[in-house]
């Protein structure tokens, strides 16, 4: 199976304001882009924690309402901040809120200064990501079952009723975020339609992909029924560059692209991704 190449833009809701995401969103919509996305963090990450954080749920409703073709994500949700009955009406909510256009991204969640602020509990990473393995389960069961019962180690459902059900069927697109060889890929492979590695180092990535490619192999699922998703960080200037590095990841078998924009001129820089969509669109591996 060949999955053609699509593009999006993430604007993460930190250190910025609503008028600039709007701003975003609406870009995407309306000059072509696939789907746009957010972060869900309550604590600004990669710098001064203190900076201004808008919580990412809320602002899937609003991105619902703002916009009308592009789809709309959070990368990725952060597991470990929501009980996933819960976790799951909110994305049927906002499928709906849409029609049709929600993106659901997942992870086991890793900002512990977040965790510890707010009294959740933190745990051990293997701890974390056997959670969401549960939780993935979980997702998907209520998205299509018509009552769930599930006794897991950390999470219990009682004949738990689930309605309506998302309006794409048989569920949103599931994007698991994360690259732990021994753990995380298990689950990819098992539960994803995309997989979401967000790791800078390109040949350690690939090679990854080729230890889901062999997970999948042993439950029996063709591994093409996986897309492979790359997050394009650049200067928000050269477009060149980032032509150059979108083809490398594609030319990888990575065809889900998110480029990243921040700061003042986010909107700018997205004008300026607008200009070559096409011609990254007609990229192949």
């Amino acid at each position: 199976m060949t999955h053609p190449v699509r593009v999006g833009l993430k604007h993460s809701p930190q250190a910025t304001t609503i008028e600039t995401l709007r701003a975003v969103w609406q870009l995407a919509d309306e000059a072509g882009f696939d789907h746009v996305w957010g972060f869900d963090h309550f604590a600004a990450i990669m710098g001064d924690p203190m900076r201004p954080v808008y919580e990412g749920w809320i602002l899937l409703g609003a991105m619902a309402e703002a916009t009308r073709r592009v789809h709309i994500g959070l990368i990725v949700t952060g597991n470990s901040y929501r009980h996933p009955g819960i976790l799951a009406k909110m994305a049927t909510t906002v499928d709906h809120l849409s029609g049709g256009r929600l993106e659901m991204g997942i992870g086991a969640g890793w900002a512990q200064i977040e965790h510890e602020m707010l009294g959740l509990h933190y745990g051990t990473m293997g701890g974390r990501i056997n959670r969401l393995s549960e939780a993935c389960e979980i997702l998907l069961r209520l998205w299509t079952e018509e009552k769930v019962t599930y006794e897991g180690r950390y999470y219990k459902l009682a004949d738990a009723i689930h309605e309506p059900k998302p309006i794409q069927k048989p569920h949103p697109p599931l994007w698991v975020g994360g690259a732990g060889e021994m753990k995380t890929l298990k689950i990819v492979a098992r539960y994803a339609d995309v997989w979401n590695p967000n790791r800078p180092d390109r040949d350690e990535v690939t090679r990854l992909s080729g230890v889901l490619d062999g997970y999948c192999a042993e439950i029996g699922r063709d591994p093409s029924t996986i897309r492979r998703s790359a997050n394009l960080r650049w200067d928000g200037a050269d477009v060149d560059a980032l032509v150059d590095d979108a083809a490398d990841w594609v030319r990888r078998g990575f065809t889900e692209l998110v480029i990243l924009v921040s700061g003042p001129d986010s909107a700018a820089q997205a004008e300026r991704v607008a200009t070559r969509l096409a011609e990254i669109k007609k990229l192949t591996s």
